[in-house]
């Protein structure tokens, strides 16, 4: 063997033995190192989850309408994807999550992170980057929009939405998330992934809403069918699977991100079931739409929720938010209010679910 060869083969030998040395003697340093890498993974992963949200609510939604209004159903939430992304990342974000001085209890400057510059590289706090807090934050930002479009589809124009939307978002998502998770006068609330943020705010203005641009021509006589409940059942599969990052990746941390991943699901599955059973108990069988619309319902109930209450507990409220939802459906249907696709019903009601079941089976 040659001398060069010999001292290369020392070298490997040496390195190998130094990063075992190291290893050994800096286990906290490595160990700070991959729980941020892991937390951060998450939050990312989650993102991309709760994005494909949107186009699982635009299949949602478009399986309800009539075929001639489709398109224009499923560009209402498509189109949030590109306008509301820059409205979070121009002011949105800074006006939800900066430091608003003497108006912190209400509103941030919209000025602080605009453009998503001067954000902090480990977001306080937490162990994830701040360029991925606010990523994940603004997939938020892209579906509580479009859940308002469902109580408006088949009578609004599409260049109405355009205009109104990122109004909506500066003016009353942006300063209701600062209040809720950015440090305003709602933070001592307890709603772990938007209950009151995406769910309550996205269900009252559709309510105001339909009730200001008023019921469809000819409605409800004219009332038919879904055109595609396959395309129903396409929208409810991908919201389900959006889910796990929406209120999973709320934990904010790989830690405990466990438990609200389980709720969600087993809330879903309650939901499921619950409104099948309602169903059946009425009409003598449930219907596929029926069951799309209580999983669905479960979700949202168990939102604000999710990382506060045990697996049991999310069962009991995906059966409770379904039964709600199923009774505030049937009075809409009295009370002849034209909220299309039931967004109100179902996210507004759900949504205010967050109260009754924090307080009956909150664990912390």
């Amino acid at each position: 063997m040659s001398s060069r060869l010999r001292r290369f083969l020392i070298a490997l030998w040496v390195v190998a033995a130094l990063q075992l040395l190291s290893a050994a003697l800096l286990p906290a340093y490595a160990g700070e190192t991959a729980l941020l890498a892991a937390d951060n993974t998450l939050i990312l992963t989650s993102s991309a989850l709760v994005l494909l949200m949107t186009p699982g609510l635009a299949f949602f939604y478009g399986g309800f309408v009539q075929s001639r209004n489709v398109l224009n159903t499923m560009a209402m939430s498509f189109v949030m994807m590109g306008l509301a992304t820059l409205v979070w990342v121009t002011f949105g974000f800074s006006l939800a999550f900066s430091d608003g001085g003497a108006l912190q209890a209400v509103v941030a400057n919209p000025f602080s992170f605009a453009l998503l510059e001067n954000v902090p590289p480990v977001w306080d706090g937490l162990a994830i980057s701040g360029l991925t807090f606010a990523l994940f934050q603004g997939m938020f930002a892209i579906i509580t929009p479009a859940l308002i479009s469902g109580a408006l589809v088949e009578r609004i124009s599409f260049k109405f939405w355009c205009v109104f939307s990122p109004i909506w978002l500066l003016l009353v998502y942006a300063p209701l998330a600062h209040m809720v998770w950015g440090g305003g006068f709602l933070g001592k609330d307890l709603d772990f992934a938007g209950g009151t943020v995406v769910h309550i705010s996205s269900g009252v203005s559709a309510l105001v809403l339909a009730g200001l641009v008023g019921s469809r021509r000819q409605w409800p006589k004219a009332v038919r069918p879904p055109h595609d409940v396959s395309q129903i059942l396409l929208g409810t599969g991908l919201l389900w699977f959006g889910w796990f990052g929406f209120n999973g990746g709320s934990q904010l941390a790989v830690a405990g991100a466990e438990l609200p991943f389980t709720t969600t699901h087993i809330s879903a599955a309650a939901g499921f079931v619950a409104w099948s059973l309602i169903e059946t108990w009425r009409s003598g069988k449930p219907t596929v739409v029926g069951m799309a619309t209580g999983a669905v319902a479960g979700l949202v109930g168990v939102t604000p929720a999710a990382g506060f209450v045990t697996p049991g507990a999310g069962m009991a409220i995906g059966a409770i938010t379904s039964l709600f939802c199923f009774a505030s459906v049937q009075l809409k249907v009295r009370l002849r209010f034209d909220d299309s696709l039931d967004t109100y019903a179902v996210h507004g009601v759900g949504g205010h679910d967050w109260r009754l079941a924090n307080g009956c089976f909150c664990q912390f």
